[in-house]
């Protein structure tokens, strides 16, 4: 595992190209006021040394993807968690996701992923963290 790593902290992998993940990861980083979670573009090297301790492309799953310790989730199960420990007034209430059966939130997720560039665009390079968040990702 590489060095740069914190076990102490959930690690979230996100499409570093496409806009509306962009947004989701900025709004994470508003309002994650515990400092839980790192973040990695899957296009890092970080993403890739991860896929390796994990023995999984994380590049060919088409989803975020959040590290927990040894585990990783992906999909709607990775969206859920991490919702749920922003530790906003409103997490408590991400419980209620659950109940929806994960092949059906998954479904749901899975047609969001495939259309999110035509959606909501995508840029050319993944986004520079500005320095007072620098310290937050995994490069």
């Amino acid at each position: 595992m590489a060095s740069f790593l914190n076990k102490q902290k959930d690690i979230i992998l996100f499409d570093g190209v496409c806009n509306f993940c962009n947004r989701y990861i900025n709004y994470i980083i508003t309002q994650d006021r515990t400092n839980k979670f790192n973040f990695a573009p899957l296009e890092s090297r970080a993403a890739s040394e991860l896929g390796q301790q994990h023995q999984v492309n994380f590049n060919e799953l088409n989803s975020i993807v959040l590290i927990s310790g040894d585990k990783f989730f992906t999909q709607s199960e990775a969206v859920l968690h991490i919702l749920k420990n922003l530790g906003t007034w409103w997490s408590p209430l991400i419980n209620l996701g659950y109940l929806i059966p994960g092949c059906i939130r998954n479904r749901l997720y899975k047609v969001f992923a495939n259309n999110r560039y035509a959606l909501l665009g995508q840029t050319n390079s993944c986004m520079l963290p500005t320095e007072e968040i620098r310290s937050k990702f995994l490069i």
